[in-house]
């Protein structure tokens, strides 16, 4: 049922069985509008998808709903509002986006999407909303994360999020590496942590996790919700088991993507106990996307988070994605165990994004 407020229409996305259904069109133009978005934020298509590679993450999922909108404005997409709801024992909360193109900002468009966000996070009881932004430098006013680490401007997203009742919890450096001359560093680096992780060894796969590793992987991946920097955020302690990894995975392989996971494994136990993911889309020249990277607490000091990464970007760029230019990761601007092993290899900062939250009451 597509319903109408002020003009746009906030029409529910049909997912297709495949972009080859007859049904695809208007998840080619909801993927076409999304990324334009993302470009005119950032300046640059680093974080550009297809249809194809997107889609896979639209298909139903038993950890959690994916509620989706396009936007219409006189018969053009011009933005997507979403929602996604974690089915975890218990979650009380909503996760969701609001994206417009910008030649139709400032005309109550946002709010009226962000209304579904609201309707549909109490529909499904659940009472803490969080976002991300991202909020390119500019002069004037800023605003400080209650961290104490890192500033973003008052730009349009802050005002909007600040409106509907937001408050800033953290600041997320997103990172750049590029790869072009950095082979000599990681070596060395690579070679640094070696040295410094006696009892642990390198261990590496692609595509689907072999048998072996699935339930230390799975076991990594739940921890990523309880044991990385979170500040006043709120994430539900995820439980990853053999058939959760096996959807992770498969996201991945229907999609065309490539993905290489390189863990720590301690040699006298036989425990996966660090891992690092990267990742490339289907256009062997564009950028890598480090994603996860976690080491178990009970295994830090041992340079492992250092051994994962800088293993993982020598194999990647050796036998894996030798045209991509570069590596893009995000951390929290708290984390100085995380930044300081990507400072060391090379990552530079290029930009910041803001967690926001409410508590609806």
């Amino acid at each position: 049922m597509t319903t109408t407020i002020a003009g746009p229409q906030f029409r529910p996305l049909t997912i297709p069985a495949s972009m080859d259904a007859s049904d695809a069109v208007d998840f080619r133009e909801f993927t076409r509008v999304r990324n334009l978005v993302y470009r005119e934020i950032a300046g640059n298509d680093d974080d550009a998808m297809t249809p194809e590679e997107l889609l896979p993450h639209y298909q139903p999922d038993p950890n959690e709903i994916r509620r989706a909108w396009a936007v219409i404005v006189d018969g053009e997409f011009v933005g997507r509002v979403g929602v996604d709801l974690p089915l975890e024992d218990g979650s009380r909360t909503a996760f969701w986006l609001v994206e417009l193109l910008r030649s139709h900002h400032g005309r109550g468009i946002g709010s009226a999407g962000y209304a579904r966000i609201e309707q549909t996070a109490r529909e499904h009881d659940r009472t803490i909303l969080q976002s991300w932004a991202q909020h390119p430098d500019a002069d004037g006013e800023r605003l400080s994360a209650p961290t104490g680490y890192g500033t973003i401007p008052r730009d349009h997203a802050a005002r909007f999020y600040l409106r509907h009742g937001y408050t800033l919890e953290q600041i997320e450096r997103q990172s750049e590496l590029i790869l072009a001359g950095a082979d000599t560093k990681i070596e060395r680096l690579l070679t640094e942590a070696v040295t410094a992780s006696g009892g642990y060894r390198v261990v590496q796969w692609q595509g689907v996790t072999p048998a072996a590793h699935v339930e230390p992987y799975a076991w990594m991946k739940s921890r990523m919700s309880t044991d990385a920097p979170s500040a006043d955020l709120d994430f539900d302690e995820e439980n990853w088991d053999a058939e959760r990894v096996a959807r992770h995975d498969a996201k991945y392989v229907e999609s065309g993507r490539t993905k290489l996971v390189t863990a720590a494994q301690h040699v006298d136990s036989g425990h996966l106990v660090a891992f690092n993911e990267l990742v490339l889309g289907t256009d062997a020249t564009g950028p890598s996307h480090q994603e996860d990277t976690l080491v178990l607490r009970e295994h830090r000091g041992h340079r492992l988070g250092q051994l994962v990464k800088c293993a993982g970007l020598q194999t990647w760029r050796r036998d894996v994605a030798p045209q991509s230019p570069k590596v893009i990761t995000y951390n929290a601007e708290e984390n100085r165990p995380m930044l300081d092993i990507n400072e060391r290899i090379g990552f530079v900062p290029v930009a910041y994004n803001g967690a926001w939250k409410k508590v609806l009451t």
